[in-house]
């Protein structure tokens, strides 16, 4: 199995220049916010690891926020942000990057502060500038972007044949029709025009890493339970007391934003969605905000990397990082549906959890215990979360078309192909997925 991994390369950018980088990077796009996968800067088309990429400019579009809590907000320079999500590790990736885009990347980062470029080490300056997520989701660790594609193409194949080997042998006889599509996937193999690559061997220091933080988180929480069960009680007293005197802050997106917004969204069957605010102030909010944060990055990694995220199916990659000293906050994430859809999940379905991570937020509508309310107040969370909300300058998916379902339906169309079904019900399952 080849395990995912993810980058953000992050780099203020140079007074004067956020026009012109703002104009470099639509020039890589063919439609509004769109990549066009062979533009000349970054041909995001020709790295077949490389599954969601994006360029983001990150402005503090709602620092004056944190005024309604008596704080001054922070300085913050428009800074360009480059993430993406691979299969295997990031240092490899670099590599490639620099191999067969450094004179368009040379030409990005050369608008930002710490790069010449003319003689800028850009491994280096990339590596130095990379900062790490505080907790990050996949949707199915292990699937692979050559995975998808040979599985993509495998029911493509499988559906196109079907209804002729129907007619031939007919629909009641699912043991013929079954022998017939494998012995054509076979043929199919031996012609070329079919791959299912069997997947590469675990990197066993992943395999290490992975079972030493499945383990050691846990046994650590255990060890100090004590502890942390009288810090819990006195936490929990102060969260209620600031979610009592925090000041609600029920603001409507601007029509501009909103149209900034929504003309980049509802192109594919995938959309992407970045948002940037500030964490509230005190220590007890942003030790909140870590632990949760630690909490869904173990679930994320150990229980929810199957397909689903607590009940929601639609989310192909996600990421929290913590940003400016712990002072703000960027979420990322590429999703099925459109944008109402995707907030109408999470309220429906998991609004407890987005109340625990985002009610940390300011400008996150008010909580009762930290998960009653919050995301519920609909009209409030919808607005707070569209308000927070930027624009993606370039995002890249390297499966258009294809949402997380249909990748999961696409897998269990080959392991009908490579397993055989026990009786004449799974042949039948296995059959109504083509």
């Amino acid at each position: 199995m080849t395990p995912q991994s993810s980058f953000m390369i992050v780099a203020a950018v140079r007074n004067g220049q956020l026009k012109d980088l703002r104009a470099l990077l639509a020039s890589m796009n063919n439609l509004p916010g769109h990549a066009d996968p062979n533009n000349e800067l970054m041909p995001f088309g020709k790295f077949d690891r490389l599954h969601f990429a994006r360029f983001v400019l990150i402005e503090a579009r709602t620092a004056q926020e944190i005024r309604a809590f008596g704080v001054t907000p922070r300085p913050w320079q428009p800074t360009l942000a480059f993430l993406g999500d691979i299969d295997g590790d990031m240092q490899t990736f670099f590599l490639e990057l620099i191999e067969r885009a450094e004179p368009g990347l040379k030409k990005i980062f050369s608008h930002c502060e710490g790069f010449s470029e003319e003689n800028q080490d850009l491994l280096g300056w990339m590596k130095a500038n990379n900062i790490n997520a505080s907790a990050t989701y996949v949707n199915w660790i292990g699937r692979t972007v050559r995975q998808i594609h040979e599985e993509a193409a495998l029911h493509r194949s499988l559906s196109a044949y079907l209804p002729k080997t129907v007619d031939d042998v007919g629909r009641e006889n699912v043991r013929a029709l079954r022998q017939k599509l494998l012995s054509y996937v076979e043929m199919e193999k031996y012609k070329g025009r079919l791959t299912l690559t069997p997947p590469e061997p675990t990197p066993p220091e992943w395999k290490m890493r992975n079972l030493l933080h499945m383990i050691g988180v846990p046994l650590i929480l255990l060890l100090l339970s004590p502890l942390l069960l009288v810090i819990a009680l006195i936490f929990a007293l102060r969260l209620r007391m600031l979610e009592r005197s925090d000041p609600e802050l029920f603001i409507r997106p601007s029509r501009e934003h909103l149209a900034e917004l929504t003309v980049q969204e509802d192109r594919d069957v995938s959309n992407q969605y970045s948002v940037f605010g500030d964490v509230k102030p005190g220590g007890v909010r942003l030790l909140t905000f870590k632990f949760v944060l630690l909490v869904t990055d173990y679930l994320a990694r150990h229980i929810y990397n199957r397909g689903f995220l607590a009940r929601i199916k639609t989310i192909h990659f996600a990421r929290w990082v913590f940003m400016d000293n712990n002072h703000r906050v960027f979420f990322a994430s590429n999703y099925d549906g459109s944008h109402e859809s995707y907030m109408d999940d999470f309220i429906n379905k998991v609004g407890w959890g987005l109340n625990l991570t985002f009610t940390n937020g300011v400008g996150y509508p008010t909580t009762r215990w930290i998960i009653k309310e919050g995301a519920n107040r609909e009209h409030a969370f919808k607005y707070t979360q569209r308000r927070h909300q930027i624009p993606t300058e370039v995002w890249y998916k390297a499966y258009p078309g294809l949402t997380a379902v249909d990748l999961a339906r696409n897998s269990r169309i080959r392991q009908g192909v490579e397993i055989r079904q026990s009786n004449d019900a799974e042949i039948r399952e296995w059959l109504s997925l083509i």
